[in-house]
């Protein structure tokens, strides 16, 4: 997925983010008894958000006083509309946000929830092509975003696996439908397998995958996350752990039930596909908490350890300091 916001699509969502405009708002009541809450999601609802829509579908936001509007941007983070905000939180990347703390002008963003614990991401292409491992995409197909984070992972594994990374014929090409893709002139794509991998399961690929983080742990990094600013986050201390508190049971909810948690995030988006949300569910729901007891909870050695290795390969351009741009402080106790 692409993670670039554009001057027209910060304005669209600040202009949804006006009164009257957010596109879904939690279980009647009355507002004035409630603290208001904004949530911007990174892309179009998929079950990676699957946990905030049973928190709002279940009352688990009402039970706390709190109505969420979640709102559905365009392809792309968010980060931009929390640190200035005009939103409370947001669905963003561990990737993303170190570009945020970094640049030129520094947004006042921090992650405070995994909502995965390992990243699903990788590299898909047909059984039929006969690409196992990270070398065999020599002399293959990509399809690039043509960014430098992108070029740089794929650099790290390709060369970690004995290849070399400047035999990948590289086509700028932005794929917004993996199965599409894989039956054109395409050999490999970049997935995230909860949800596209497990797309082209559904629909009878035969495929062949591998995940970043097995060829290299330091690539085992947090996407997605949800983030906030360390200035709301300071003036809203109890209404933020009553948000996440209360996501927190919506994510717990999926892991205990998925067939049931795939039907609430259909019914408030009906534009997802409910075979894909059922069978992506069944797979999310080992990945939101796997090996860990808290969810959310974020490893300080494994977010720092991917912002040194970001800076050593200059896609940053200053060192992080360690613990910069997560907190785990606001997880349910």
């Amino acid at each position: 997925m692409m993670k670039k916001i554009t001057f027209v699509f910060v304005i669209a969502i600040l202009l949804i983010l006006s009164p009257g405009c957010a596109q879904q708002q939690g279980q009647a009541g009355p507002n004035d008894e409630k603290e208001n809450i904004s949530f911007v999601l990174d892309w179009t609802p998929n079950t990676n958000h699957t946990g905030v829509y049973v928190a709002l579908d279940q009352g688990y936001f009402d039970e706390a006083g709190l109505q969420v509007d979640i709102i559905q941007p365009p392809e792309g983070g968010a980060l931009p509309l929390v640190a200035a905000g005009k939103a409370q939180f947001c669905v963003s990347f561990q990737d993303e946000m170190a570009s945020a703390l970094t640049s030129s002008n520094p947004l006042d963003v921090v992650a405070v929830a995994a909502i995965l614990q390992h990243n699903t991401s990788g590299i898909i292409s047909l059984k039929e092509k006969g690409i196992l491992r990270p070398k065999d995409m020599e002399n293959k197909v990509y399809a690039s975003w043509d960014t430098p984070i992108e070029k740089a992972i794929l650099k790290e594994v390709i060369t970690k696996d004995g290849g070399d990374f400047s035999k990948v014929k590289m086509i700028p090409n932005t794929v917004t439908d993996v199965i599409s893709a894989l039956q054109t002139d395409v050999d490999t794509v970049w997935v995230f397998y909860g949800w596209d991998g497990i797309a082209t399961e559904v629909k009878g690929l035969s495929t062949n995958f591998f995940a970043f983080k097995d060829i290299d742990p330091v690539l085992d990094y947090y996407t997605p996350v949800i983030a906030s600013s360390s200035t709301y986050l300071k003036n809203n201390e109890e209404t933020a752990r009553k948000f996440l508190e209360a996501v927190a049971k919506g994510y717990e909810y999926a892991i205990a039930n998925p067939e049931q948690a795939a039907a609430i995030l259909v019914k408030h988006a009906p534009e997802v596909d409910p075979e894909i949300a059922k069978a992506s569910q069944k797979y999310l729901s080992q990945q939101y908490k796997a090996e860990v007891e808290q969810w959310g909870y974020i490893d300080p050695k494994r977010w720092d350890s991917f912002y040194a290795w970001m800076y050593d390969n200059q896609l940053i351009s200053e060192k992080l300091a360690p613990g910069t741009g997560f907190t785990n402080d606001y997880l349910p106790q």
